[in-house]
């Protein structure tokens, strides 16, 4: 096991270089340094607020599986598509860069979400009560 990990790390580290490298040396990257500085901020945006947003709402509102998934999905799907969102409309001349309805499709994910998560919810709570009511008999 610690040779395996030692390879992975090996490798990890490996495609790092390389992708450093890449960076350093691609014609068409004129700002390294802002390119870091995004890296970066994604890196302090995710493990400085989405995960213990996450963890906090889990902890506290949501007490059972679907609704943490539910709430994992959400944040997902939000990150992903927030960048789409805020910037919708701005094409800068060119309609074809952000032709979509970006905020609409978002905000009905959400609701399909939201939808599936409350069915799982309700099957699962159904599912322990057919449990406690065979556990008595």
């Amino acid at each position: 096991m610690r040779t395996l990990r030692l390879l992975l790390g090996a490798a990890g580290l490996a495609l790092t270089g390389y992708g450093l490298y890449g960076l350093l040396t691609d014609a068409y990257v004129t700002d390294p340094l802002g390119v870091l500085r995004w890296a970066v901020g994604g890196v302090l945006l995710h493990d400085g607020l989405w995960v213990p947003l996450l963890c906090l709402l889990g902890a506290t509102l949501a007490r059972t599986t679907p609704v943490r998934t539910g709430l994992v999905v959400a944040a997902a799907v939000t990150a992903v598509a927030l960048p789409a969102v805020l910037r919708s409309g701005d094409d800068g001349g060119n309609s074809s860069v952000l032709p979509l309805p970006y905020l609409r499709n978002w905000l009905l994910t959400l609701a399909a979400l939201a939808v599936v998560t409350a069915a799982w919810a309700v099957l699962a709570a159904a599912r322990r009560r057919r449990r406690r009511r065979s556990d008595l008999t």
